[in-house]
């Protein structure tokens, strides 16, 4: 009799330096811990808000002594069912941080995979992983949960998209190069963009990040020349002063429209630079008011996923009850061909004390004993998995003992 389990430290209720102290260095060597400490299969989840173990084990309490074993810190823990909905709404994005983002998918399937190639997966982890993963897939196409920005690098893509119409055949300039820069310039690079500059105070950095995108890095002295280019300038760096001047800009545009984004604080972009003929600046404030309404319109579909969860937690117990209902057929059906073949024996030797019978009819005698157990176990063989498609698991319990199945029921429904 196996359980599944999980433990879980995030952001919703552990500080950054307690997320950190549960952090695996070698999580391969974590799993091995925790198969060797009895789990018969496991999984270690690890993202920059969150660390999460899952478990299979015929002690449920595994985890819980894995996590005092390794030193981890106190970490919330659940059982079954409630480990199975806890994992359908981390991967539907209710339990992230920034609710409906896409990234949990694939650090899904990335651990997953890692359990997988290090013998730690099994049927009963598996199902749930995989089903959860469908089940987050379902949430985004049937639901917004995942629409509209809502990080500011991803709110400036989208204010200079619904200015301008179209970033289509539009030269953007990017200054900053760091974690916000970066993640602007990977949100415009999909946008099918005339050109991508890309310019910071460390030329260096700018080059990785351009060549990673197929576009230009800029030193910092040579902005100027770019900004006359530009149709849209993002500013994104980390410095405490301004960067782009009014007197820099005036130089620069001579008369051409820009639209420039500052998503610093302090501000890089001096705030008279709205002065200039043709420019169009837009600062933080305006696109924390974008991520806000994105916020709340995506806070509005919970109920809708509330629902998809619902449905395929019911779905994922009923995989459960048809692979109980499988295994205890199997059983069946290993046990009534272990008794068809010792009674094919005893008949042959029997006949063959009167006579002896040539390979035809030894065929003959074969082919009739497995027709006949077939026959007979065709019927229970289908109410066994109409029970299970109905949840009926006293029904299949009754089966494991009436036909003295062994006990290797890893998915009981008080456990998954």
């Amino acid at each position: 009799m196996s359980f599944i389990t999980s433990a879980s430290i995030n952001h919703h209720r552990a500080s950054v330096e307690r997320i950190e102290q549960a952090r695996f260095k070698d999580v391969e060597a974590a799993l091995k811990r925790l198969l060797r400490l009895g789990a018969s299969e496991a999984m270690i989840l690890q993202t920059c808000n969150r660390v999460e173990l899952y478990a299979v084990a015929e002690d449920k309490e595994v985890l819980k002594r894995f996590c005092v074993a390794e030193g981890l810190p106190p970490m919330e823990h659940a059982i079954g069912d409630d480990t199975l909905l806890h994992l359908l709404r981390l991967a539907c994005g209710l339990d992230s941080m920034i609710i409906g983002e896409d990234q949990i998918l694939g650090q899904l399937k990335a651990a997953y995979l890692l359990s997988e190639k290090n013998g730690a997966m099994g049927s009963v982890l598996s199902t749930a992983v995989l089903k959860a993963i469908d089940a987050g897939k379902r949430a985004r196409m049937e639901t917004r949960i995942n629409k509209g920005s809502v990080s500011i690098g991803s709110a400036a893509v989208e204010l200079a998209e619904s200015l301008l119409g179209s970033l289509r055949d539009k030269s953007i300039l990017v200054v900053g190069a760091g974690e916000m820069g970066t993640l602007v310039a990977n949100g415009l690079a999909e946008k099918n963009l005339k050109g991508i500059y890309v310019a910071n105070r460390t030329y260096e950095q700018a080059v990785r990040l351009a060549s990673s995108l197929g576009g230009t890095a800029v030193r910092l002295d040579d902005i100027c020349n770019y900004i006359g280019v530009a149709d849209v300038l993002i500013c994104a760096t980390a410095a405490p002063h301004v960067i782009i001047t009014k007197k820099m800009v005036e130089a620069c545009v001579k008369g051409r429209r820009l639209l420039i984004i500052d998503i610093t604080n302090p501000r890089n972009v001096e705030e008279s630079v709205s002065q200039v003929p043709g420019v169009m600046l837009h600062n933080i404030d305006s696109l924390k008011r974008i991520s806000e309404a994105n916020l709340e319109r995506r806070r509005a579909e919970v109920t809708h996923v509330e629902r998809i969860i619902a449905e395929e937690l019911a779905y994922m117990k009923r995989a459960y009850a048809r692979q109980r209902a499988d295994s205890v057929i199997g059983d069946l059906y290993l046990k009534a061909d272990s008794v068809r073949l010792a009674e094919l024996e005893r008949a042959v030797s029997r006949l063959s004390s009167h006579g002896g019978l040539n390979d035809v009819q030894k065929g003959i005698l074969n082919d009739f004993s497995r027709s006949l157990t077939s026959k007979i176990l065709a019927a229970p063989t289908r109410k066994l998995r109409m029970a299970a498609e109905n949840g009926d698991d006293d029904y299949i319990r009754a089966a494991r003992i009436l036909f003295a199945s062994e006990e290797n029921d890893e998915l009981s429904s008080n456990k998954a």
